[in-house]
């Protein structure tokens, strides 16, 4: 069967087409189109590989990188640090102080009875020997009546014994009696004069402890407390109740607590001055008349006891007071905030940042504490940063970023 070509061919009178004398072949024009086709969507494929991984893959990368990093900024404490202050150097050293009289005495009952009458009040001005209670005794009342009468009959047996042995003693010059009877009755005159003797002292006891039921001043100063009233049974000695309580305030003792740095420039004979609520505005001189001369393990205090007048009765005996050493010359101290204070099992600690941010822990030795701050003894200087409310972890070596804090108040 002929095809179109074979028919147009023979039309043309079996010649070529004058048109189309170079005509390549129609299957090879279309095997060349698909590889064509395949290097355009290879290339495409490509500049989208290439676009895809600086637009996906890039940024992934970088935010990666960025969180990571800001991993490491969470991982590293953010610290507050305060540099040491210098505290204000006062004109003295100021400490508080204890008020007692110069003379204490809890004035107790010697012999047991019932108050009869109380002669004194609180209050009262006495002097020595002065009476102030009288007590009713009628056990002790017969009892040196029974030791009496005892004495009387220890007397009259003295007697007959002495009476006898001198009988005896005429009578074995004689012979009419043994030695052995008449020493017998030596020996009988010198246990009836024993005796006597022993039943005297009891008598002489009876009497003196009969002498107390008058209770008497012991000294001259103040009544302070009168702790018993007419018809009270009173027991005799310390387990008994206190009767009257006596102080002397004409002088009073002042006691106050040196700080243990502070120690060594206190002395006796130093002057103080003290201050009182109770007399506002108004100093009192006072005086260093001795020291413990220990340290007290417990508080790291020294002892300090003064003299003050109170001639002028201005100064009330146990009343909270607040002494000056003006004798005494502190040199300023630094001072930190008590919240940078570490309380470990090794003693006060604080937290040092140095300079390439790096904690140090340092043993100190803390003064005086002003309530928001507290001085320092040693263990800090001015040019270090201290950690403001540092964590119970914390430990020597971990890196910190700093933060910088106020400034540190002086203490007053």
């Amino acid at each position: 069967m002929n095809s179109p070509e074979d028919s147009k061919r023979k039309a043309d009178g079996g010649q070529p087409s004058p048109e189309q004398p170079n005509q390549p072949p129609s299957d090879a024009k279309s095997s060349a189109k698909p590889g064509l086709h395949l290097g355009l969507i290879a290339g495409a494929v490509a500049v989208l590989l290439v676009i895809g991984f600086f637009v996906g893959i890039i940024p992934h990368w970088r935010q990666a990188k960025a969180t990571k990093s800001y991993t490491q900024e969470l991982a590293v404490t953010t610290v507050a640090v305060v540099s040491p202050a210098p505290g204000k150097s006062a004109a003295g050293l100021m400490l508080p102080a204890e008020v007692r009289p110069w003379l204490d005495a809890s004035i107790f009952a010697q012999v047991s009875g019932y108050l009869k009458t109380w002669l004194v009040d609180i209050g009262a001005q006495v002097k020595e020997g002065q009476l102030l209670a009288i007590i009713n005794t009628p056990e002790v009342d017969q009892q040196l009546e029974q030791a009496r009468a005892q004495l009387v009959l220890a007397q009259a047996n003295l007697k007959l014994a002495r009476i006898t042995d001198e009988r005896w003693q005429a009578l074995v010059k004689k012979a009419a009696v043994s030695e052995q009877e008449a020493a017998q009755t030596s020996a009988a005159w010198a246990v009836a004069a024993a005796n006597v003797d022993a039943t005297a002292a009891n008598v002489r006891r009876l009497e003196a402890l009969k002498s107390f039921q008058r209770v008497i001043a012991p000294s001259d100063g103040t009544i302070t407390l009168r702790n018993v009233d007419i018809g009270d049974l009173i027991v005799a000695g310390a387990g008994g109740k206190e009767l009257f309580h006596l102080a002397q305030t004409g002088k009073l003792r002042v006691y106050v607590r040196v700080p243990e740095p502070n120690a060594p420039d206190v002395s006796p004979g130093q002057s103080a001055e003290l201050v009182v609520s109770q007399a506002p505005g108004k100093v009192f001189p006072a005086k260093v008349i001795t020291t413990s001369r220990a340290v007290s393990p417990v508080s790291r205090t020294l002892q300090v006891e003064l003299e003050a007048d109170n001639s002028e009765g201005l100064i009330l005996p146990g009343s909270y007071g607040q002494v000056r050493l003006t004798g005494a010359k502190p040199s300023p101290r630094l001072v930190l905030p008590s919240n940078t204070i570490l309380f470990r099992a090794q003693g006060l600690q604080v937290g040092v940042v140095g300079t390439n941010n790096t904690v140090e822990l340092r043993q100190v030795q803390i003064g005086r504490d002003f309530g928001q701050t507290v001085e320092i003894a040693s263990g800090v200087t001015l040019e270090d940063r201290v950690i403001i409310n540092p964590s119970g972890s914390l430990v020597s070596g971990t890196v910190v970023r700093v933060t910088q804090a106020p400034p540190t108040p002086a203490a007053k």
